[in-house]
């Protein structure tokens, strides 16, 4: 009787234990479950078909992912790389507001990117802005603002490009005549001059990948092919059929730099055979394709340009 007993006991705590074991175990799994980052759609998750989505709700969702990135707090290099998509917005009053509010990014780097973004527009809405950032604290970017201007035929910052001509050299008499920016002074610096040096070799134009060094850097080392991004920015001058069908192909790329030069040469089509065939690079691995892409798919879906009628001569 009393052997029975303790059998039964045993058996008892035995239970028990697995019991406790078993839920130590679930709750374990259950912490690493919730602690585990969530996976991002576009390296993670296949291909969202949009094909059965409006027009309307593709350019929302295309919206939303370059808002997003142009205000992501920790991430200076994908507020950059938005800014590139939305320079090749062209004339948008939307895409105009978030390169305005970029220019007041802390951020240096952030803040020429949008400089050279609202030179990308050729919007004269953005004019006055960029003369304001003539007066910006960081000569990279009252630079980068002066040149911006200038290919506008604007001479607004004419004084410091004289400035970053002379160098360290004494200043002209028609320099300290002229109304000279905030920042005239420190363009003389050596290490400022080399700044500006390096940044026009790497780029100073706003590609898909961003501006300047770090934008350079990050193309290399994703195996970017500049000869090839190059020739698709000269062919697809020339909207032929032929080309369109190119540049649909090189959507599919292994280079993300091509992708991105052909998906953004594609935003000047305006037909559904292009938006359809932008729709999957929504869910490209790298940022800067799929931010070019969403922003040639709201190029593609929008109203074509008014054309200008030439007066009658009588």
């Amino acid at each position: 009787m009393q052997s029975s007993t303790c059998n039964l006991r045993l058996r008892t705590s035995i239970v028990l234990l697995a019991g406790i074991l078993s839920l130590s175990l679930a709750s374990t799994a259950t912490f690493a479950q919730d602690t585990t980052p969530p996976q991002t759609p576009a390296t993670d998750n296949p291909e969202t078909d949009r094909t059965h989505l409006t027009s309307a709700q593709n350019t929302q969702e295309a919206w939303h992912m370059i808002t997003t990135a142009v205000q992501d707090p920790k991430h200076p290099d994908l507020r950059t790389q938005a800014l590139a998509a939305l320079g090749s917005l062209g004339d948008n009053a939307r895409g105009e507001r978030l390169i305005l509010d970029a220019m007041k990014d802390p951020d240096v780097d952030v803040r020429t990117a949008a400089v050279l973004a609202a030179g990308l527009t050729k919007s004269r809405n953005l004019t006055t802005d960029l003369r304001n950032m003539l007066d910006d604290k960081e000569p990279q970017v009252a630079f980068a603002a002066a040149i911006t201007l200038w290919k506008m035929n604007d001479r607004s910052g004419e004084d410091i490009l004289l400035a970053v001509v002379n160098g360290d050299r004494k200043a002209t008499a028609g320099l300290r005549d002229s109304a000279m920016h905030k920042v005239g002074k420190e363009l003389h610096n050596p290490a400022s001059l080399a700044r500006f040096g390096a940044l026009q070799g790497a780029s100073i134009l706003l590609g898909p990948f961003g501006v300047g060094i770090s934008a350079y850097e990050y193309m290399r080392k994703n195996g970017g092919n500049s000869a090839r991004v190059s020739a698709i920015e000269q062919i697809s001058q020339q909207m032929t059929n032929p080309i369109r069908a190119q540049l649909i192909d090189a959507l599919d790329d292994k280079d993300p730099a091509v992708r991105a030069a052909a998906a953004q040469a594609l935003g000047s089509y305006r037909d559904k055979v292009v938006s359809d065939a932008l729709l999957p690079i929504f869910d490209d691995i790298k940022p800067p394709v799929r931010l070019t892409a969403a922003a040639a798919y709201i190029r593609s879906t929008e109203p074509a340009p008014k054309v200008r009628a030439t007066p009658r001569k009588h």
